[in-house]
């Protein structure tokens, strides 16, 4: 595994970690992790990719080795500005090269749309979103999230590092042993009774009462400047769904004006970065590239 180094700064008052590979002075190469996920899961792609990039992958705020927030509820326009500050600090000069997976992938398309000098490539890995907020469930929405945030959240306890590796090889049958087992390592942190809870802020999982609005995402996504590639994983339910409505999927799609190109990837699901990270790599690495 190629070596990494953590860094640390100041984000809008939060301890921010980020995960760094290669050397200074090489291409500029950021990596954005997805819902429930920390940057340490870029390692493999890291790994397979053959040019010399010095890659800066953050933990979101209230994720991995990142600090909490301190709030009830984790809200999506702090994920942009907490990039743009990243990006200031790393990248002060030139526009950026982002590689994004899901939720992470949301944040940079909306962030490439409403700041596009600041981004010179973007490759959203299943970063369409999810469905459109139905204006009717408003009422159920804004009710669930004030019971979540009165009874408060909890991450599920695992028995140990090994029974948190189970389980997400269970979720998903494609992950091997060797890169579950490497994963919960940074996933989970050890509590003081030996079992094992995911190292992110429970609030992650309190409802949003008010969701990314799809007519506003698709807005910034026409705003987009800079050249994008689209990446799928063939199995994934993500797309699936997706796909299911032909009309709306194709909307999406044509937001983006300067789509490259859609890839996609076999035998992988949502998780691309996990299932095949090498062929992730080998599809991006000549995106990157390209004049």
């Amino acid at each position: 595994m190629k070596p990494s180094e953590s860094v640390q700064l100041k984000v809008r008052g939060i301890n921010y970690h980020c995960r760094c590979w290669g050397r200074e002075g090489a291409p500029k190469l950021f990596m954005l992790h997805g819902f429930q996920d920390v940057s340490a899961s870029w390692q493999f792609t890291v790994d397979a990719l053959e040019k010399d990039w010095h890659v800066i992958a953050p933990d979101w705020r209230g994720y991995g080795l990142t600090g909490w927030s301190g709030q009830d509820t984790y809200w999506f326009p702090d994920f942009i500005a907490d990039l743009d500050a990243i990006l200031d600090h790393f990248e002060p000069q030139l526009p950026a090269r982002l590689v994004a997976h899901s939720m992470g992938a949301s944040v940079a398309g909306l962030y490439a749309g409403a700041v596009g000098k600041r981004v010179s490539k973007l490759v959203s890995i299943e970063g369409f979103g999810g469905a459109p907020a139905i204006p009717e469930e408003a009422p159920r929405r804004y009710a669930k999230w004030l019971r979540q945030i009165a009874q408060g959240e909890e991450q599920r306890p695992y028995a140990d590092f090994e029974d948190f590796a189970l389980r997400m090889m269970a979720e998903n049958p494609r992950l091997s042993a060797e890169r579950a087992k490497f994963l919960v390592q940074h996933w989970g942190k050890e509590e003081a009774d030996g079992t094992v809870v995911r190292r992110a802020d429970p609030a992650h999982k309190v409802l949003r009462p008010t969701p990314a609005r799809q007519d506003e995402a698709l807005a910034c996504w026409r705003a987009i400047s800079a050249p994008v590639l689209m990446i799928e994983g063939a199995n994934s339910r993500h797309v699936a769904t997706q796909r299911a409505k032909p009309e709306e999927h194709q909307e999406r799609l044509a937001a983006f004006q300067t789509l490259v190109d859609v890839v996609r990837i076999d035998n992988a699901g949502h998780n691309i970065h996990h299932d095949q990270p090498a062929a992730l790599a080998q599809a991006i690495e000549p995106f990157l590239l390209a004049p």
